[in-house]
């Protein structure tokens, strides 16, 4: 697995690849805009080019790079107008990571919240293929689900849902990404060994490889099957580092991008770092 982490953009988007030189980071994974925001600043000629010189200057060909959606997008709502809003929000993320030369989009497909979940499913599935039919066809990035951890009304926490969401848009676009915390999260048990090659031979069987396009690696601070997005630091959570030297060494994921999204240490700088060269440890 390339080894990565969601940097920091303070100061300006081509900062995140300074940051990750810091922490060892082989991919990028960064916020284009707001993640708590409708609106974003538009892009201007200045700060694309600084991003990509900064991108190529990593010298790897270049390193994978990954723009996490804001976490306002909701593709499942049941109201027009914020599904509308969403679809629009989500275009233009995509816009602007082909922009600057970022590969991937990563979104949380969002919340029935009318507790429909057939339906919410069905209009995630409806919304992508709308998105896809925006975005130019000679742009490059990619458009990845994220599964969810099942929290409240939240679609897309298994398997099944995902599988679903790509059959409907039926848009060659699409991929998915696995957090290590939402599958533990939402009750599928990779830890083991045997959950290990179950929770794999079902991703194979019902999606498929061809559509696994990221990680997100984050250990957890609930249980298994507490259906709650709490993240923690690898090896200090409750699925602990063993888990993670399976999933990193799988030859099968060897290609994909992995990227951290723990929180920060006790000192309050970043748990980056010292994540990656634990991750590495396990290799």
């Amino acid at each position: 697995m390339i080894l990565g982490a969601h940097e920091s953009t303070a100061g300006g988007l081509h900062l995140a690849f300074e940051r990750g030189a810091r922490d060892r980071a082989d991919a990028i994974q960064l916020w284009t805009r707001s993640s708590r925001q409708w609106a974003a600043k538009p892009l201007d000629p200045e700060s694309v080019a600084a991003f990509r010189s900064a991108h190529a200057a990593t010298g790897k060909d270049p390193i994978p790079t990954a723009a996490h959606a804001t976490y306002l997008i909701n593709l499942a709502a049941p109201d027009d107008a914020v599904r509308g809003r969403s679809i629009d929000t989500l275009v233009e993320e995509c816009e602007r990571a082909e922009a600057l030369g970022v590969g991937q989009v990563i979104v949380h497909p969002g919340a029935a919240l009318d507790g429909g979940r057939a339906e919410g499913v069905a209009r995630v599935g409806s919304a992508l293929k709308t998105i896809c039919g925006r975005i130019d066809r000679r742009a490059r990035v990619r458009l990845l689900l994220e599964i969810t951890a099942g929290q409240g009304s939240c679609v897309g926490c298994s398997f099944e849902e995902l599988a679903e969401m790509l059959s409907r848009a039926g848009e060659a676009r699409l991929g998915v990404c696995l957090d290590t915390q939402h599958m533990y999260a939402v009750g599928i048990d990779w830890t083991t060994p045997r959950g290990y090659d179950e929770t794999f031979a079902a991703f194979e069987r019902v999606i498929g490889f061809a559509h696994l396009e990221a990680f997100h690696l984050n250990d957890s601070k609930k249980p298994l099957g507490g259906r709650v997005d709490r993240h923690e630091r690898i090896g200090d959570g409750v699925i602990g580092l063993a888990p993670f030297a399976r999933l990193v060494g799988d030859p099968r994921f060897a290609t994909l991008p992995g990227y951290l999204e723990t929180p920060p240490l006790a000192s309050g700088d970043e748990s980056y770092a010292e994540g990656l060269r634990r991750l590495r440890s396990l290799v």
